[in-house]
This record gives structure tokens, sequence and C-alpha cells, in this order.
């Protein structure tokens, strides 16, 4: 018999706050992390807004040597998974170490360590690039360095699959956990990809807005008028317990991890396949996983980026799976405030969805005010909504066509 899985403890580094609480408020209140960069001169650049964290001082959870030696990405991974155990009443002091384990990932991983050491590179020459260059930029160090800072010293991993890559590292733990390998699991993603590299990169691809006199307009999922997504950064963590593990402890409880769904477009380099056919294999997968029937989701946090082909293939794919319970079911976009976190995004909407299921409160899809005829669903527009939410999904699509689901459920004290 499988474990039942819950989460107990939600790390949060954000554009809306970089504690849970104060993400969740900006979130449920509608409010906008997307302004103008400030991380590197965008003079020269034709995009010139992002979703930045702000006010974040790594120096508040580790040593300033320790931070030196990390990249961004992976000072954010720590700093989330820190607050995601203090915020679960996680002592490690008092658990089995070898069975608390990690699973973390980045999609890109250490590009600002990349981009300045291949400037040393250029103008002092090899002897000066930095002994730590590599450590610092490989994208597994999020997770290794998590298990250094925490002593969790069970199974340790790091998927790396793009968008995807933070729903892909939670489903990864919660399998773990359920087959028995580990109480706990440390899961989510994260990114800081705010620089010129990754930003010229995706503007020469067309993937980003130029929205830049209405920064705060500019990500507008599922909306006729959105001109593509807005870079952001940040880590979502969620500790996932073992329900046995976390009633023994006297845990609270945030919501119950149910299922998992995890499928391949076979198709592009970055458009999704035609119809949303990947993305609803992905969702059925994790129905069936959960053992729910579609007609039982009364909620999806979407992967909504903003972009013309995403949002109209999700939608395709919500309607294929769910045929008509796709217009009793409210979805919406966290992306809409948040902006896109790559990697780190899967970790961020979880744990977004997480707090839904636990508030019965939807955080709405900002800037929704041309309806799209091809995005014909309820997106939760421009306000938050209580309503009974009992169970939720939440999706993740990456470029080389990896899709991934999670299924949650509502937690009852029994």
């Amino acid at each position: 018999m499988n474990n039942r899985v819950v989460v107990t403890g939600i790390g949060m580094i954000s554009p809306l706050g970089n504690d849970r609480q104060t993400f969740w408020d900006n979130l449920v209140a509608g409010k906008s992390g997307v302004d103008h960069v400030t991380l590197f001169d965008t003079a020269d650049y034709t995009v010139k807004i992002a979703a930045e964290v702000k006010g974040f001082d790594p120096t508040d959870y580790m040593e300033k040597k320790e931070a030196r030696r990390m990249d961004r990405f992976t000072q954010f991974a720590v700093a989330a998974a820190k607050s995601g155990l203090k915020d679960a009443n996680l002592d490690m002091e008092r658990v089995q170490r070898d069975r608390v384990g990690v699973s973390v990932g980045s999609g890109i991983g250490g590009l600002n360590t990349l981009e300045k050491q291949h400037q040393v590179l250029l103008e002092k020459g090899p002897k000066r690039v930095s002994p730590f260059f590599v450590p610092m930029m490989i994208a597994n160090m999020a997770a290794g360095q998590i298990s250094i800072h925490t002593g969790a010293q069970g199974p340790n991993n790091a998927s790396v699959t793009a968008c995807a890559t933070g729903t892909h590292n939670i489903g990864e733990a919660f399998k773990v956990i359920q087959r028995g390998q580990a109480d706990v699991m440390i899961a989510g993603g994260t990114e800081a990809t705010i620089s010129p590299m990754a930003m010229a990169g995706f503007s020469s691809m067309g993937a980003l807005s130029t929205k830049n006199d209405d920064p705060q307009k500019a990500s507008r999922p599922f909306d006729l008028d959105r001109t593509g997504f807005v870079m952001g950064e940040g880590a979502g963590i969620l500790i996932l317990e073992n329900l046995a593990h976390a009633r023994k402890r006297g845990a609270k409880i945030i919501a119950e991890v149910v299922g998992y769904g995890s499928t391949a477009d076979a198709y592009h380099i970055t458009s999704p396949s035609p119809d949303g056919e990947g993305a609803a294999r992905s969702m059925k997968m994790a129905l069936e996983d959960a053992g729910f029937m579609v007609s039982d989701i009364d909620y999806i946090n979407a992967h909504g980026t903003s972009t013309e082909l995403n949002d109209k293939f999700e939608t395709m794919a919500i309607k294929r799976l769910f045929q008509d319970h796709a217009k009793k079911l409210a979805i919406s976009s966290n992306k809409s405030m948040i902006g896109h976190l790559l990697g780190a995004a899967g970790g961020v909407e979880a744990a977004a969805t997480a707090l839904t299921l636990q508030s019965q409160l939807i955080p709405p899809t900002i800037n929704y005010e041309t309806p799209d005829p091809e995005c014909d669903l309820d997106y939760v527009p421009n306000e938050a909504r209580s309503m009974r939410v009992r169970t939720a999904l939440s999706n993740s699509l990456g470029f080389g066509g990896h899709n991934a689901t999670l299924a949650f459920k509502a937690y009852i004290e029994e």
C-alpha cells in the first residue's frame, strides 16, 4: 500500500514576497510583481521589464562567505528550503536525517556565473577564472547545497526539464515518499535568469512581452492582446511528508498530494503539440494516479504563460480531456502576477495550489480584459474567488515538449 503524502511547509522567494504569507496575500490581492529591470542595464535591449525578487539578502539565510560561493539561483533555493523547514516546524536535529531527501532543480542553472566568468576569461585569461565557477554554475548545485545546509542525507535529485522542472521535482519527490524511500522531501524549483544573456536570447526568439511602458499590464495570460511572457525569478519549495510521519510530530497540514503525470509531446523544441495532446495526457495520468474522475476536479492552476501558442493549446488540452466539465472548471494563471519563473515556476505554482486548497480561495488571472475566442474557459479574471475547492491540478509545460501535472486535494482531519 502506498504511503499518503502531505504538504507541511512552504518556502518562498518570489517577485511577490520572500515568505509564504506575503506571497499569498499579494497573489490573492491581484498585485503584479512586474517592473523595470534593475539587475542590469537594459539600454540596448528591446525588453526592459521583468518580475524581479525584491529585498532579498542571502546573508539572512547563510554566511557571507558561503553566499559568495553560490550563484543567485542556489542562494534562492537554500533560502527557500530553510524557510520551508521553518514553516513546517521541522527540526532537522529531531528527525532521521537519512530519511529526509531533496528534489530541487533549475531549468537553466548558474547563468549569471557563466556570463561573469566568461567575461573574466576574455578580459583576463584562463588563469583568472574562478575555481568556484563550475560548482556555482551547474544546475544540480541547488539540491546539493540544500542538503549541505540542512543536513538532509536521503535521496537527492535535480531533474532539469526547462519550465516543467519544479513540477517534475515535486512529482518525483512525491513518488519517493509514496514508495517508502524517505519520510520527508524538500522539493521544488529555483531560477535566476534575469540576466543579459537570458533576456537577449528569449527576446531574440520573440517570446517576451515588450510592453515596457506599462510593466504591470504586460503579463496577460489567455487575453486576446497578450504579447509574450515576462521573465521572472525566485524559488518555490514544498516540504512533502509521509502522512504518518507528519501526524506523529503534530505537523500542521496544508494539503495532500495525490497524483503525478509526466509526458512528452515528441513534437517540437519550443512549441507545444497541436491541440494540447501531450498536456492532456499528462493531466489524465495525474488523474488516474490520484484515482480521480474528470468530474472530480474543481480547479486548475494553469501553466498560462501569456504566449499565443501556450495559452491556446493548454486551453485545448483542458477541453480535450475534460469535455463538458471544462466549462465548470475554475482556471487561473499565477504568471499574470509573478511572470514566468522558468524552472522555478512549477514549485511556486504548486505552493499556490496547495494554499488555494487550504484557504478555499482562488488567486485571479489579472490583466484579463479582452476575451480570446480560442481561450473560452473560466480563467477567474482579475479578482480572487472564494469557492469550494476539494481537488486541483497544477500544470507545467517545458521547452523540449516536457509536460508535468500534479494532483492535490484538500486535507481533512480524520
